[in-house]
C-alpha cells in the first residue's frame, strides 16, 4: 500500500484540468490506435479533424487534439504537455487555463481546416487537400504553451537534450521555423497547425486573456499590451516598421467595430497599437522605465556637478580661517569664596 500511495498522492496532486485532458488524452489516442489496428482505416474521421467530413463531425474542432496518431508523438505529449498545464493552471485558475485550451486549439484548427478548402477552390484536389489530411495532437498546444512562457518567463534559460542553452523566448520562433519547414516539405498536416497556434494564442494572451490577480485600482484588465510581448518583438528590426503600420491598422478597425474587451483606461499620451499599456504589468513596465530614467538623469547631473564641487571645497580651504577669540588655556574663573576673601583683604587695608 505504501508504494501504491506515491503515484495516487501525486495524481491528487496536480490540478483537475491538467488530469482530466492527461486521462483524455491518453484514452483517446489508445484507442485510435486499437482502431486502426483492428480495422486498417485510416483516418478515423469521427476522432481526428478531416476538412471534407468536418461539418459532419463538428466535435473533432475541439477532440482532435486527444488523439496522437503514434506511439512517439503520445509519448513526447505526455512528457512536455501536462507540466506546462500544471504550472499555467496554478497560476490562471482553472477557468482561465480551460478557456486557453479550447481557444487555443479550437481556433488553429478551424483556420486550418478553411486554409484546406481554399486550397480545394484553388487547385480542385479534393483527394489531397479534403480527404488526404488530418489534423490531430498537440502542436498548437505546445506552441501556445511556449508562447505564454515567453510572456511570463522571457529570459529564462533552459537546457534542451542536455547540452543546448536558449532562452524561453527563443523557443516559440525556433518551433515556428521548424514547423514552416516541414510545410514546404510537404508535411502540411498538422505541421501548419504550428503556426496558426502560435498567431491565435498571440491575439488571445494580447488582447483577450482576462487577468484574474493583475488589476489596478480593482479594474479588471484584459491582455497583456506592454511593448516586451508587441508582435514587433517576436521579429528582426527590418520588419517593425511595416508590421507596426499594419498593427495600428488593424488595431484601429478592431476598436471602432468593438472586438476587442475593454481595460482599464489608455494613457493618453500613447496612439498607437504597440504603445497602449493594457494591464498591470504595462503600467508597471512604464513606471519602471520612468524611474530609471530620472535615476540617470540624477546620476548625470551628480556626475557634472561634483567638479565644482570639489573646486569650490578647495579653494575654500586655502583661504585663511578668521580669527576666533580664544580663552588662555591655564586661565580659571575665581570662584565665589575666593571673590569674597579678596573682598575682605581690601576692606582691612582700607580701614588702615
Amino acid at each position: 500500500m505504501a508504494i501504491l500511495s506515491t503515484p495516487l498522492q501525486y495524481i491528487k496532486s496536480v490540478p483537475p484540468v491538467t488530469r482530466f485532458f492527461t486521462a483524455a488524452t491518453l484514452v483517446s489516442s489508445i484507442l485510435y490506435l486499437w482502431i486502426r489496428w483492428t480495422t486498417g482505416s485510416t483516418p478515423v474521421a469521427y476522432l481526428t479533424l478531416v476538412p471534407g467530413t468536418s461539418l459532419f463531425f463538428p466535435w473533432t474542432f475541439a477532440t482532435s487534439a486527444l488523439v496522437e496518431i503514434s506511439v512517439i508523438e503520445l509519448i513526447i505529449s505526455l512528457l512536455v504537455i501536462p507540466a506546462s498545464l500544471a504550472y499555467f493552471e496554478r497560476l490562471w485558475g482553472t477557468v482561465e487555463t480551460v478557456k486557453f485550451i479550447i481557444v487555443c486549439v479550437t481556433g488553429p484548427n478551424i483556420i486550418g481546416c478553411a486554409f484546406n478548402w481554399i486550397e480545394f477552390a484553388v487547385t480542385r484536389n479534393a483527394e489531397l487537400f479534403l480527404y488526404g489530411m488530418e489534423y490531430h495532437g498537440q502542436m498548437a498546444l505546445f506552441i501556445s504553451l511556449l508562447v505564454s512562457f515567453t510572456q511570463v518567463i522571457p529570459e529564462h534559460q533552459v537546457q534542451i537534450l542536455g547540452f543546448i542553452k536558449a532562452r524561453v523566448k527563443r523557443l516559440p520562433m525556433a518551433y515556428l521555423t521548424f514547423s514552416t519547414i516541414m510545410t514546404l516539405l510537404g508535411f502540411q498536416s498538422p505541421y501548419i497547425l504550428i503556426q496558426f497556434g502560435w498567431f491565435v494564442s498571440w491575439i488571445y494572451l494580447r488582447f483577450y486573456k482576462r487577468n484574474i490577480g493583475d488589476s489596478l485600482g480593482g479594474v479588471v484588465s484584459y491582455g497583456d499590451r506592454s511593448e516586451t510581448f508587441a508582435l514587433t518583438s517576436w521579429f528582426p528590426p527590418f520588419l517593425h516598421t511595416p508590421l507596426l503600420m499594419l498593427g495600428n491598422t488593424v488595431y484601429k478597425l478592431a476598436t471602432r467595430f468593438h472586438l476587442l474587451p475593454t481595460s482599464v483606461p489608455h494613457d493618453i499620451e500613447s496612439g498607437g497599437y504597440s504603445q497602449v499599456p493594457g494591464g498591470a504589468r504595462a503600467e508597471a513596465e512604464r513606471r519602471r522605465a520612468l524611474a530609471l530614467k530620472a535615476l540617470d538623469q540624477r546620476l548625470a547631473n551628480s556626475s557634472s556637478g561634483s567638479p565644482t564641487q570639489s573646486g569650490t571645497s578647495q579653494a575654500q580651504s586655502s583661504r585663511p580661517s578668521p580669527a576666533v577669540p580664544t580663552s588662555a588655556p591655564n586661565e580659571r574663573k575665581p570662584s565665589p569664596v575666593e571673590m569674597d576673601v579678596v573682598d575682605t583683604s581690601g576692606s582691612d587695608d582700607e580701614r588702615r
